[in-house]
C-alpha cells in the first residue's frame, strides 16, 4: 500500500516545483522546490487543495474559468500541460507565470494521484534570486555597474549584453529595484521556452476560445506589469512575427489581446538581455534593424568571469556561504584552491563557479577546500584544457598576434562557436543523448543547452 511518505519521496525526486494531489484535489506531498518557489513550508500546504495553495481560491480552477491539468486528465486519463498564473503572499504578493504538466500517479494498488510539475515563465519580485548578488571590486565589474546605476536613472528601453552565466537577470533586477519603478512589478519572460503562439499569449493575454485550450480571459505581461518593469530574457530569439507586435507596444504603449480587438494600454519600462550579437542577426535578417534601435537605447555589456579573475576569492566566498558542508559546517577554500579557480577559463561565468564549488564541496570532509579538490573537480570537465586555450586567446590579455583557435565549422561561425559545438556534441555522446547530464558537465540550465542545441544543429 503506498503511503503519503512514499508520496513525499516521489515528489523529491524532481528539481523543479511538483506537487502530488489526490482525486479531490488535495495535497498529499510537495517537493523542496516548491517550498522554496512559493515561500511555505510542508505542514502549510498538506491537506489544502491546490487551487487553494497556488491560486488562493475556493473553488477549482475550471469553475473559475481557467484550464485544469487535473480535470483534463481524469478525462482523457493522459498527461496534459497548460499555462497558469500562481500568487502566493510572502511579505508581498508574488505572481509566478507557470507551465504546468500534469499527469495520472497510478499504483499497483489501484489508488490514482495526479502529478503536477511547473515550470517557471516568469516570476514577481527577486525573491528567486535572493541567494544571489552582483560582487566585485574589478575594473571591469565596477564600468558595468556604474552603466546599470544611469540606466536605472531613466526610463528608457535597456539591452544588457553577456555570456551565458554572467547574470543578466540580476543586473535587469538590480536596474529595476533601483529605479522610479521600483514599487511596481517586476516581471520577466524567457522568449526560449515558449512556442510563438504561447510567447504572444503571455505578453499581450488572450480572449476566450482564442486558441485551443484557452477557456478563459488571460491578462498578459504587459497588463501584469502596467507601472513597473518587464525584463524580456534572451530577446534575440523572438520570433519575427512577434518582433513586429512588440514594436508596435514599444511606440504607442497600445495592445490587444489574442482575439480581442479592444486597445488597452499600459506603462511598462522594456529591459532585454541576450548572448547573441543582435547587430549582427540584424545584418543576417534574423531580427528587425528598427526593433534593435528601440531597444539599445541604452546597450550595457556584463563581463566574463575570466575578465574579471580578481573577483573570483569573493564571489567563492560568498557562494560558499550559501553551500553547506559536513555537518552544516562553514567551507573555506585554501589559497592553492584559489588559485586553480583564477587559473580555470568559465566557459559557464558565475553559474559555473557556483556548481563547481557545490562539487568541490562533496569532497571536502571538514571545512576546507584546498587546490587538490578543485583540481580534481575540473577534471571531471571534458575538453578544459581546449577551452582554457581558446578562452585565453580570446582574452583582452593576450596579444594580437596570438595563435588561431580551431577553423570554424561553418562560413560566419567563430571558432570558439565551433569548438562549442563539437564538445557539446562529445558531451552528448557520452551521456547516451541525456539532456540533463550534458547541461549539467556544461555548467548551465536546461534552457540554456537547449539554446545551444537548436543554434547548432545538434537537437
Amino acid at each position: 500500500m503506498t503511503t503519503k511518505t512514499d508520496l513525499q519521496a516521489i515528489a523529491e525526486t524532481h528539481e523543479r516545483p511538483f506537487l502530488i494531489i489526490d482525486k479531490d484535489s488535495t495535497i498529499v506531498a510537495a517537493n523542496s522546490a516548491f517550498l522554496q518557489a512559493y515561500g511555505t513550508s510542508l505542514a502549510g500546504v498538506l491537506g489544502r487543495t491546490c487551487h487553494d495553495v497556488t491560486h488562493g481560491n475556493p473553488r477549482p480552477c475550471h469553475e473559475m474559468g481557467e484550464e485544469c491539468p487535473i480535470e483534463r486528465i481524469r478525462e482523457t486519463h493522459a498527461p496534459h500541460t497548460c499555462l497558469h498564473i500562481h500568487s502566493h503572499f510572502d511579505q508581498g504578493r508574488h505572481i509566478h507565470k507557470v507551465r504546468v504538466k500534469g499527469f495520472p500517479l497510478l499504483f499497483e494498488d489501484g489508488e490514482l494521484y495526479y502529478g503536477e510539475l511547473m515550470e517557471e515563465i516568469a516570476v514577481q519580485a527577486e525573491d528567486r534570486m535572493s541567494d544571489q548578488c552582483m560582487m566585485g571590486r574589478s575594473k571591469a565589474f565596477l564600468a558595468a555597474m556604474e552603466a546599470l546605476k544611469l540606466a536605472a536613472g531613466s526610463d528608457a528601453p535597456v539591452l544588457i549584453q553577456g555570456e551565458t552565466g554572467t547574470g543578466k537577470e540580476l543586473a535587469a533586477a538590480f536596474v529595476h529595484r533601483n529605479s522610479r519603478r521600483e514599487p511596481g512589478p517586476f516581471l520577466t519572460l524567457d522568449c526560449t521556452v515558449l512556442t510563438e503562439t504561447l510567447v504572444e499569449s503571455e505578453l499581450f493575454g488572450h480572449e476566450r476560445g482564442a486558441f485551443t485550450g484557452s477557456v478563459g480571459d488571460r491578462q498578459g505581461l504587459f497588463k501584469l506589469a502596467d507601472g513597473g518593469t518587464l525584463f524580456l530574457d534572451e530577446v534575440g530569439e523572438m520570433p519575427k512575427q512577434l518582433q513586429t507586435k512588440l514594436l508596435r507596444v514599444l511606440e504607442s504603449g497600445e495592445f490587444r489581446r489574442v482575439g480581442g480587438n479592444k486597445v488597452i494600454r499600459t506603462d511598462v519600462r522594456i529591459l532585454c538581455a541576450t548572448n547573441r550579437d543582435l547587430a549582427e542577426e540584424v545584418k543576417g535578417g534574423a531580427f528587425r534593424e528598427d526593433l534593435y534601435y528601440r531597444l539599445a537605447c541604452l546597450t550595457i555589456r556584463l563581463p566574463s568571469l575570466r575578465e574579471r579573475r580578481e573577483d573570483i576569492p569573493d564571489l567563492a566566498a560568498y557562494l560558499l556561504e550559501r553551500i553547506p558542508g559536513p555537518s552544516g559546517r562553514r567551507l573555506r577554500l585554501t589559497p592553492d584552491a584559489i588559485v586553480a579557480l583564477q587559473d580555470y577559463p568559465f566557459p559557464g561565468n558565475v553559474r559555473e563557479l557556483r556548481n563547481i564549488l557545490q562539487a568541490a564541496a562533496t569532497r571536502a570532509t571538514g571545512a576546507i577546500i584546498d587546490g587538490t579538490m578543485i583540481e580534481q573537480t575540473l577534471t571531471g570537465l571534458p575538453t578544459r584544457a581546449a577551452i582554457r586555450r581558446e578562452r585565453e586567446e580570446m582574452s583582452p590579455r593576450v596579444p594580437r598576434d596570438a595563435a588561431p583557435g580551431p577553423e570554424p565549422i561553418s562560413a560566419g561561425t567563430a571558432p570558439l562557436q565551433a569548438l562549442e559545438r563539437d564538445h557539446i556534441a562529445r558531451l552528448l555522446e557520452a551521456h547516451g543523448k541525456d539532456r540533463h547530464a550534458v547541461a549539467d558537465a556544461l555548467g548551465v540550465n536546461i534552457r540554456t543547452l537547449y539554446r545551444k542545441l537548436k543554434r547548432y544543429g545538434l537537437g
